[in-house]
C-alpha cells in the first residue's frame, strides 16, 4: 500500500447510500449519506449517489475532489448481482485509483463477522440471505420486488396495500391499518393502483412503518404481515444454515422489527454483527489494495 492511500467503502442501499472514507491506518476521515443506490433499477442513478455521499466524506475530511484519485473504492451495490447490471457498472469511469464493485450483501456478510465464515440476512427495503463459507459465497433471495424480496419492508408495503383492496372489496374486515393507509389515497382504490403500477421498492417500503406501528398495537392485519414477513426471514435462515453458516447476522432497517417474531431455531443461530456493511466495504477495499501491491 502506499502511504498517501485512501479507502472508500460504500453501502449502496434501495433506500439511500452511504459511504466511509478512512486512511491508511484505519483512521476515519469522514462519512457521507446519498440517495437509493440499487444498480438494478439504475446504473447512472446509484453512481450518482455514491459519488454524492463520497463528497460529503470529502468534504467531512476536509479534501478536495483530486483526493479521490488516490482512493482504493469499495462500491457494495444493491443490484450488483444481477451480471447485465454489474458488467454495465465495472465498464463506467470513475474517480477512483481502482474501484472493486460487488453487492451490499457481501459487504454485510464480510463486514458482520470480520471476514470470517458466516451468513446475514438483509431485511430492508429488499431482502437477501448471503453466506461465505470455506471460501465459497452464497446467495439466497434477493431477486427484486416483482418475484422475490419476501419479508422486506418493500414487501409489508405493497402486501398491506393488496390488503387495503380486499378490505375495500369486502373479503376481509378493514382494521386501523388499513384505514390508513386508505386514507392516504383518499379511500379511491383507483388511486391506489394508480400509484402502485408505479412505484419504486423505495416508496413501497415507507409503508412499512405503518405496519410496524399498528402490529404494536395489536392490529389483527399489521400482526399477521409481520409474522409473515418473519416466516420468509426463517427460510432465508434455514437455507444459510444449510448451506454451514452456523452464524447469520439479521440486519437491515427492518431487521429489529422481525427479530421477536422468528422461530426458536432462526434465533439459535443468530449473531450480532461486528461491524456494518461500511465496514466490509473497507475491508474488500483494503483487501484488494494488498492484491494490488503484490502485482506491482
Amino acid at each position: 500500500m502506499r502511504k498517501s492511500d485512501l479507502f472508500l467503502g460504500v453501502d449502496g442501499g434501495g433506500t439511500q447510500c452511504r459511504a466511509r472514507l478512512a486512511d491508511r491506518s484505519g483512521r476515519v476521515l469522514g462519512e457521507g449519506v446519498g440517495g437509493p443506490a440499487n444498480i438494478r433499477l439504475g446504473v447512472d442513478s446509484g453512481f450518482a449517489a455514491a459519488l454524492t455521499a463520497a463528497g460529503q466524506c470529502l468534504a467531512e475530511a476536509g479534501l478536495g475532489e483530486e483526493a479521490l484519485g488516490r482512493a482504493i473504492a469499495c462500491l457494495a451495490l444493491a443490484g450488483a448481482t444481477e451480471p447485465t447490471e454489474l458488467a454495465a457498472a465495472r465498464s463506467r469511469r470513475l474517480p477512483f485509483r481502482h474501484t472493486v464493485i460487488t453487492s451490499d450483501a457481501h459487504a454485510a456478510c464480510v463486514g458482520a463477522h470480520g471476514g470470517r465464515d458466516g451468513g446475514v440476512i438483509i431485511a430492508g427495503t429488499g431482502s437477501v440471505g448471503w453466506a461465505i463459507v470455506d471460501g465459497r459465497q452464497h446467495r439466497v433471495g434477493g431477486w427484486g420486488l416483482t418475484l422475490s424480496d419476501e419479508g422486506s419492508g418493500a414487501w409489508l408495503g405493497r402486501e398491506a396495500l393488496r390488503q387495503v383492496l380486499w378490505a375495500h372489496d369486502g373479503r376481509i374486515p378493514s382494521t386501523a391499518l388499513l384505514a390508513r393507509l386508505f386514507d392516504e389515497f383518499d379511500a379511491d382504490p383507483y388511486a391506489v393502483v394508480r400509484w402502485a403500477a408505479t412505484a419504486s421498492p423505495a416508496e413501497f417500503g415507507q409503508l412499512a412503518p405503518a405496519v410496524v406501528e399498528h402490529a404494536a398495537h395489536g392490529d389483527a392485519v399489521a400482526v399477521e404481515l409481520l409474522r409473515g414477513a418473519a416466516q420468509h426471514i426463517d427460510a432465508l435462515a434455514a437455507r444459510l444454515i444449510a448451506l454451514g453458516a452456523d452464524r447469520v447476522a439479521l440486519v437491515g432497517g427492518l431487521a429489529p422489527h422481525l427479530e421477536a417474531w422468528l422461530a426458536p431455531e432462526t434465533r439459535r443461530h443468530l449473531a450480532m454483527p461486528e461491524g456494518d456493511a461500511l465496514a466490509g466495504a473497507l475491508q474488500l477495499a483494503r483487501a484488494e489494495a494488498a492484491i494490488l501491491a503484490l502485482e506491482a
